[in-house]
């Protein structure tokens, strides 16, 4: 494991057990890192229905947030960077929907259940997340 992952890993736990402290729900976004490993950090995350999670891009390349149609709950509102309400209008403007560099994507998750998610040009490369809404 290098460095770099070593205090990753330090980091999440300090963070995970900081939040076990602090108030249900917490003050703003919950925040998911877009990397230059083609990972979002965290893949997976949970939040209270009502709660926004913030991507944001600290890599060097454009990245989008898409939901899979079929991967959020049936009631859900579908989401994705660049404000598309399809998965296949998000596929079909990738450009529309990249964040660059330095910016972020923000959605409020109000329906409980699992929302699946990923990168339209690096899906390939496994980049894909998961929310899950309780």
């Amino acid at each position: 494991m290098n460095r770099r992952a070593l205090l990753r890993l330090g980091g999440a736990g300090l963070v995970a057990t900081v939040a076990g402290c602090s108030s249900v729900g917490g003050s703003g976004p919950r925040r998911v890192s877009m990397t230059d490993d083609f990972a979002y950090d965290p893949a997976r995350i949970t939040v209270d229905a009502g709660t926004a999670v913030r991507w944001e891009n600290d890599s060097d390349v454009g990245h989008t947030v898409t939901a899979y149609g079929g991967g959020i709950p049936a009631d859900a509102v579908y989401f994705a960077s660049g404000g598309f309400d399809t998965e296949r209008a998000a596929r079909d403007a990738v450009a529309g929907g990249l964040v660059a560099a330095g910016d972020a994507y923000e959605h409020a998750f109000d329906t409980p259940g699992a929302y699946d998610y990923f990168c339209v040009p690096h899906e390939g490369s496994g980049m894909t997340g998961r929310v899950v809404v309780r």
